[in-house]
């Protein structure tokens, strides 16, 4: 049948061609929240054979994650095939906060917190959180601290704590913006539900 121009078509009913090829159809947007374990790499492969994050979440829809996490850290990371709304989380310009638990070598004293606060400049610049926050002391002379940055560079806060002469021995983001780890355990995780979608579009924290 031949349709006239600016005909509706109905993506799940109708078959769209051009010179007799069907387009592609488009995919449903997804949004998942994945408590990344340690010791997966965060892309969707890896050349040199290791797990990938992707390797534990549904296949059905290919997935990208929104930014990076180190291998050796655990925590919140989003999955989507939403570009835009993957590209307004990850570019400095909105500033979306995410909020890690460090456990770094050494006592920070609360007399030390104020330096912490006040930021450092790294090789790529300054690094500046939005929060500093103790946690209590952790094993064999460790301190835990909340950190709160609003920029993705790569290794910014463990290259913010060695700066500060304290290295990153345990790390985990517990928030990214709005979405939080919750009750998640390393390897689950879970859809976003729409007003969760609809805050990180309007950068609702």
């Amino acid at each position: 049948m031949t349709r006239e121009l600016a005909t509706l078509a109905d993506p799940d009913v109708d078959v769209v061609t051009v010179d007799g090829r069907p387009l592609p159809r488009s995919e449903a947007l997804r949004y998942l929240l994945l408590h990344k374990p340690r010791g997966y790499v965060t892309t969707v492969r890896d050349p040199q054979g290791r797990p990938v994050v992707t390797d534990l979440v549904p296949g059905d829809v290919r997935l990208y994650p929104v930014g990076r996490l180190d291998a050796d850290v655990e925590g919140v990371l989003l999955l989507t095939n939403d570009g835009a709304l993957t590209h307004r989380l990850i570019h400095p310009r909105y500033a979306v906060p995410r909020v890690y638990e460090a456990e770094v070598e050494g006592i920070v004293r609360p007399g030390d917190l104020p330096r912490w606060r006040r930021g450092v400049t790294l090789d790529d610049g300054p690094a500046s959180p939005l929060a500093v926050e103790p946690l209590g002391r952790g094993e064999r002379g460790t301190t835990r601290l909340s950190l709160t940055f609003t920029e993705g560079r790569k290794h910014e806060v463990k290259r913010f704590c060695e700066a500060l002469g304290h290295r990153v021995v345990r790390l985990r983001r517990v928030a990214f913006g709005p979405i939080a780890l919750g009750r998640l355990r390393p390897g689950e995780w879970r859809v976003l539900t729409p007003r969760e979608v609809a805050q990180l579009r309007t950068g609702v924290v």
